[in-house]
This record gives structure tokens, C-alpha cells and sequence, in this order.
């Protein structure tokens, strides 16, 4: 059944994806092991979620990532609109070589916490308020300023923190494309991680799996009573997938 699962087909397009992971210990060869469980979920042009895929590695890399897009593109997904990731090593490399048209954010949230583990305690609320008019700028541009303005006042103090911001900018400010409404949908990965609170309820019980396939099985049989509940779109989706529309032309046309 896991396996009819994990090869069922899926639809052509998806309009966002997000992509995050979940840690569990494994016992191999009579250790105990950690795994990687990453879970793909996408919204359909219906705005309705779907679990695309659940894979376990023991590392990310762009290999690993090759295989999973591959495997997508396989099951019949020909075109993904935007994905949101959790600073995912090797994966923007993967994508723009399966779905090159495929628009990429990192999370926001994600970042700010990263960012904040490298600054001082004393000085981590009045960074906090310097940093918030970047991410809560109106436009890409306002926003570029806004980390100028950080950027003269505490490079210096910490410049890992700013480097970190100017690395990976074009990933972190996809989302200043696009209305409200999507913006909130895509600049971090919460979606994603409320679906894994779903499922930890249920695994949160085992110390360890007996094996990699135990652990599938568990998420599995998690995500079929979770998928449950999931009938109706996400809210406001008629005036989401309009914009969308606008945006991605001819990749969304819409059934009216």
C-alpha cells in the first residue's frame, strides 16, 4: 500500500509547493540512526492540498534533490508555479534543471531565527525592530534599502548575519512579486509545518523505528486520516488563483 502510494500519479500542475523536514531516530544494523523525512506538499489549481511525496535521506544535496523532482516528473507533475523551502542544500540547483520556470522563496521565518542565533542577547530586540522593514517592506526595492539601512548599522557588529541576507536575497524576496494574499501564502513554510504537528501527534509515541519502511508505513497511515479533512480549498483560493492567472499566464489556465 505505502508503495502504491509513494507511485501513485499526480496531477500536472501545482500551483505552490513546500518543501520541509521531519527528524526521526531508525534502528540499523543494531544502531540507532537519524533519519531525514521530507515531506512535499502542494496546492492543485482547485487551491485543494496534496501530499506529493514523503522521501527519506540520510543527506540533502542537489543529487538527492534530482532524484525527487525526477521522481515527480515521472509520476506526471510537468509544472510547479512556486516552491517555498527551508534553505534546502542543493535544491534550487535541482529544480532549475527539472522545472526551470519554477519560481523559488526561502522562508522568511526560517531565516530570521538562523539570523538571530548569531547575534547577542542584549542586542537581539533593537536588531529585531532593525530588521523587521526589510521583510515587511511593500516593495523589493524598498526593501534592498531597508537592508542597506541595516546593513550601516550593524555590519560591522555582525557581518555573518548580513552576509547571510545578501547570499541568499533573490531566494528570500520572490515573494514581493506578488499581492497580499499570496505573500502570506508563500513567504514561509508554516503550511507545511502545521501538517507535521498533525503528524508528530501520531509518531510522537515510538523512541525509534524498526526500520525506514516502519516509519513510512506510520506517516502514511498519519497523512491518509490528515487528508481527511482536507475538501475544501484554502480560503479566499478564487481570488488567489486569479492573481496567479495574471502572473503565470498560459502555465494556469483556469476552467471557467
Amino acid at each position: 500500500l505505502v508503495k502504491e502510494w509513494q507511485a501513485r500519479p499526480l496531477e500536472p500542475l501545482y500551483c505552490i509547493v513546500w518543501l520541509d523536514a521531519m527528524f526521526y531516530k531508525v534502528k540499523e544494523e543494531g544502531k540507532v540512526v537519524s533519519r531525514c523525512v521530507y515531506n512535499i506538499l502542494g496546492i492543485n489549481a482547485e487551491g485543494r492540498k496534496d501530499l506529493l511525496g514523503t522521501y527519506i535521506s540520510e543527506s540533502e544535496g542537489a543529487n538527492f534533490w534530482l532524484g525527487v523532482l525526477t521522481n515527480l516528473q515521472q509520476r506526471g507533475v510537468t509544472d510547479i508555479l512556486i516552491a517555498c523551502i527551508d534553505g534546502l542544500k542543493g535544491f534550487p540547483e535541482a529544480i532549475a534543471s527539472i522545472y526551470p520556470a519554477t519560481e523559488v522563496q526561502a522562508c522568511i521565518v526560517h531565516q530570521i531565527r538562523h539570523s538571530i542565533k548569531y547575534v547577542a542577547s542584549k542586542d537581539q530586540k533593537v536588531f529585531m525592530a532593525d530588521l523587521k522593514p526589510v521583510y515587511q517592506a511593500v516593495s523589493k526595492d524598498e526593501a534592498e534599502y531597508n537592508l542597506e539601512q541595516l546593513e550601516e548599522k550593524w555590519g560591522k557588529k555582525y557581518p555573518v548575519v548580513i552576509d547571510s541576507w545578501r547570499r541568499n536575497w533573490d531566494k528570500l524576496t520572490t515573494y514581493f512579486q506578488y499581492s497580499d494574499a499570496i505573500r502570506k501564502l508563500i513567504y514561509t513554510t508554516n503550511t507545511i509545518e502545521g501538517f507535521h504537528r498533525q503528524v508528530r501527534k501520531v509518531t510522537k509515541t515510538k523512541g525509534s523505528f524498526t526500520s525506514d519502511m516502519a516509519l513510512l508505513k506510520l506517516i502514511y497511515l498519519a497523512t491518509q486520516n490528515i487528508q481527511k479533512k482536507w475538501t475544501q480549498p484554502l480560503q479566499n483560493w478564487s481570488l488567489t488563483v486569479s492573481q496567479l492567472s495574471i502572473k503565470f499566464g498560459d502555465r494556469l489556465k483556469l476552467r471557467l
